[in-house]
């Protein structure tokens, strides 16, 4: 069972996707949204924005799994998404959203490789499953729109 912070949290750490993905649905509530806050609230862009900066914190919390392991390599795979998301993510919005996806992709699959190295809580992979579908049916939305 995922603890109820961990997941209330994760699930909070969702609404900046799932607007986007309804201001890309709707318009005219990311329009609003841009009159109020200015245009780097653009639905398009709160994607690919946010996406890099969800990337970046996932390898912060890979590097704190890390941290129990004596070995290198938990270390090398934790900067994965930051670095994926430092040298991929750009060159417009759609070639952006694509890295975006696939660091979301990449930031899961080391989700994977720290639970079977034992680095991560029981519930972990549950808690990212959840959360990476929903995100990446969000950046789909952004993609394919």
């Amino acid at each position: 069972m995922i603890p109820r912070a961990p997941l209330l949290l994760g699930l909070a750490g969702l609404l900046p996707f799932l607007w986007a993905a309804a201001g890309i649905l709707i318009p005219s509530l990311s329009d609003a949204t841009v009159q109020v806050f200015g245009a780097r609230f653009n639905a398009p862009y709160v994607l690919i924005a946010y996406g890099t900066v969800i990337l970046c914190f996932m390898s912060g919390v890979l590097w704190g799994f890390a941290v129990t392991s004596e070995r290198a390599l938990p270390y090398a795979v934790s900067v994965i998404p930051a670095l994926w998301a430092f040298f991929a993510i750009g060159g417009g919005e759609a070639q952006a959203t694509s890295a975006v996806i696939v660091g979301f992709i990449l930031v899961y699959a080391c989700d994977l490789q720290f639970a079977n190295w034992g680095l991560t809580p029981p519930w972990w992979i549950k808690l990212r499953t959840l959360l990476t579908v929903i995100v990446l049916a969000c950046l789909l939305v952004g993609q394919l729109a």
